[in-house]
């Protein structure tokens, strides 16, 4: 009798159990927008309309730039197929950024060796490229022998924000969108990038590793020689915020956990970003948001897989963001989007 009682129990436990609708109250509707291939990274056009994102669907040798309109649901790949591409994102005018490493040939680099373990390589044929769908009319702007990827663009569409493996280090870059007039930011030698502007255009966010101690310092000179991220025991990645120039620098986040893909809400007063702060799994990661004070930390998705990349509507009312909800085989991620409710 006791036993029986034990699994009622249980089971009335179970049964109480909130549902994954219920623990995600900021979201209201969610559509899954792709099927069928691998896609990372959605970015807003600026009128609201469209997604840039990059994507391994069927005849894809590597990642490719894909525009996904939102009304028809129709995928359209907007690069040539060759080599390897990442980070795609829109300017006001319509005209596309991305990163692409086609100029070393058109056949993809190699995967990263993971023999000893999970690296991601940071190609050192990754350029940058500006490319207008109008015309045909593509601009190479950067010939550095690094990594210039993790492209976005500042509200006014006059600058491009970057990462680049630069003066020996993994730093942050602005320049205009011709390529001109390159800055770097005024920070420490470390591991940053993943950049966003704020809506008004006077901040910057993005994640960091900044060494503490010689053995972090050897892990970063390790990661920089071998042209990856190379996540070690104790590793940790906050989010930052700076002014464009570096200046005013401070961390938001204070986890001890790897965090990145950090994007501003509408209002500029709270940043979305991905977290394994409270992953059950490994591999796992949520989304977080919280304030660009550092504080009133929330999570915001609870899906026990990958929830990644999010980013705001230009309106503010939906988040599209990255997840392997739904997969139907290994390491398939889809773009979705959700209604926000604040």
């Amino acid at each position: 009798m006791k036993r029986i009682a034990m699994v009622g129990l249980l089971l009335a436990g179970c049964a109480s159990s909130p549902s994954l609708q219920e623990l995600e109250k900021h979201f209201g509707a969610i559509r899954q927008l792709t099927v069928d291939g691998t896609h990372a990274e959605a970015y807003w056009s600026f009128d609201g309309t469209k997604l840039i994102l990059q994507a391994v669907r069927e005849g894809d040798k590597a990642d490719q730039v894909y525009v996904l309109d939102i009304a028809s649901g129709k995928l359209t790949r907007v690069s040539n197929g060759e080599g390897k591409c990442t980070c795609s994102y829109f300017l006001p005018d319509g005209r596309i950024v991305y990163s692409s490493t086609k100029a070393s040939g058109a056949e993809p680099p190699p995967p990263p060796d993971r023999s000893k373990g999970y690296r991601w390589a940071l190609y050192r044929e990754f350029e940058i490229f500006l490319y207008d769908p109008k015309t045909g009319k593509e601009e190479r702007l950067t010939t550095s022998d690094g990594y210039d990827a993790e492209t976005t663009v500042s509200p006014d569409g006059r600058r491009l924000v970057f990462m680049s493996q630069r003066d020996d280090a993994f730093n942050i870059y602005t320049m205009k969108t011709d390529g001109s007039d390159l800055r770097k930011l005024d920070q420490p030698r470390g591991y940053t990038g993943g950049p966003f502007y704020s809506p008004d255009g006077q901040w910057l966010v993005y994640r960091s590793f900044y060494p503490k101690d010689d053995a972090q310092t050897k892990e970063l000179d390790r990661m920089l020689a071998e042209r990856a991220l190379i996540p070690f025991e104790g590793m940790t990645i906050e989010i930052y915020v700076s002014r464009p120039d570096g200046s005013e620098r401070r961390a938001i986040t204070e986890t001890k956990k790897i965090n990145f893909a950090p994007s501003f809400f509408q209002d500029g007063k709270r940043v979305i970003f991905t977290s394994n702060k409270a992953a059950t799994m490994r591999g796992g990661y949520n989304l977080f948001a919280v304030g660009t004070d550092g504080k009133n930390l929330e999570q915001v998705s609870f899906h026990k897989g990958f929830d990644g990349f999010p980013v705001f509507s230009p309106d503010g009312k939906h988040a599209v963001f990255i997840s392997d909800r739904n997969a139907r085989r290994p390491h398939e991620l889809n773009v979705f989007l959700a209604e926000w409710k604040p």
